[in-house]
């Protein structure tokens, strides 16, 4: 009698997302999205980063209102706690102290070159603290704890993940194989989505001009007043083509929300002006976020379970993550404490 085949273990899959504020249209469309759909596939862990976001300076009560909202919404966006880990890092003390060591494994070279730094420092020149610095560290702690195989990351976090890659190989390098190297994720499509009012740059919850971006807590007559004043070009044809910045992303926004390919979109919007285009998007939108934020209505009235979710998943994440920490510290040295 043949022996049964067993079936090969899921990859890991880590992410994770600040709550620093508004999550926007392209937070859940170019990130979140993907991530609902990664959990039938991969075992997955998911967290919100609320260590990273402390680079900026915070107003406390805020912070703790920001962080609740976004694990009730991000619950609502389809993160199932059965099937994923879903924590607040900051509950999870094995990232901040992997991160330390990891610090003494990063070269002051690798860091500087890090376009994030570059750019908060420009940002916030009054603050530009030690912990912004080496935020790529703690990033590599977060993904690096779980011997994670996949990380969803869109083009312009690629940098931060080959970072997490070389340290990891610098450390096995050193030490014998202990990180497994983490590959990119990336989405095909969804996987940038820009600024309604500047398509050539991202779409960003701090940007100044309040038609830029979207939330997805926006109520429908603000979704529609924000897209019928995106920027367009003057051709007024509903045509994927280069050069055509903001007609290219408003077509891939309703193709995220639809599942419309670029011809089917063009096909079914021949002949029909760039009006008639951004209120169709605008309507497929309100209502593409309309269950999420009935939802999340539901979600934040419910304290004690939304505390119940978080506190099971930090719990499980530190058991699996306290595990590498171990493993890093017995190799690096450190003398074990007696176990509890």
């Amino acid at each position: 009698m043949e022996p049964e085949n067993k079936a090969e273990p899921k990859k890991v899959v880590f992410s994770a997302i600040q709550p620093s504020g508004t999550i926007t249209l392209g937070n859940y469309l170019g990130a979140l999205k993907n991530w609902i759909a990664l959990q039938d596939r991969y075992d997955c862990i998911y967290a919100l980063a609320d260590l990273h976001t402390i680079t900026v300076r915070q107003d406390p009560a805020a912070f703790r209102r920001n962080t609740l909202e976004a694990y009730a919404l991000l619950l609502a966006c389809g993160i199932d706690p059965r099937k994923s880990l879903f924590f607040i890092q900051s509950h999870v003390p094995t990232h901040a102290q992997l991160a330390w060591i990891l610090d003494c494994y990063t070269q002051f070279g690798e860091l500087q070159r890090m376009t994030q730094f570059k750019d908060k420092s420009a940002k916030h020149p009054d603050n530009v603290n030690a912990g912004l610095f080496t935020y790529p560290s703690l990033m590599a702690a977060d993904i690096l704890l779980y011997q994670t195989d996949l990380v969803p990351v869109g083009v312009d976090q690629k940098q931060h993940l080959e970072l997490t890659r070389n340290i990891a190989e610098r450390f096995n390098g050193i030490y014998g194989p202990v990180f497994r190297i983490p590959d990119a994720l990336i989405p095909e499509k969804g996987a940038k989505i820009m600024s309604l009012q500047d398509p050539a740059k991202k779409m960003s919850k701090s940007d100044s001009n309040v038609n830029a971006s979207v939330a997805v807590l926006d109520r429908p007559d603000d979704i529609m007043r924000k897209f019928r004043r995106a920027v367009t070009d003057s051709e007024a044809c509903v045509r994927y083509a280069p050069g055509k910045n903001g007609i290219n992303n408003l077509m891939g926004i309703y193709s995220c929300v639809t599942g419309e390919t670029m011809a089917q979109i063009e096909a079914d919007f021949a002949g029909k002006g760039y009006g008639a285009f951004k209120a169709a998007v605008g309507e497929a939108v309100a209502e593409h976020l309309r269950p999420i934020q009935e939802r999340y209505a539901d979600y934040i009235k419910n304290r004690d379970y939304l505390e119940q979710c978080w506190n099971e998943s930090g719990q499980k994440a530190f058991s699996i993550s306290v595990r590498t920490l171990r493993k890093v510290m017995k190799k690096v040295g450190f003398l074990p404490p007696r176990r509890r």
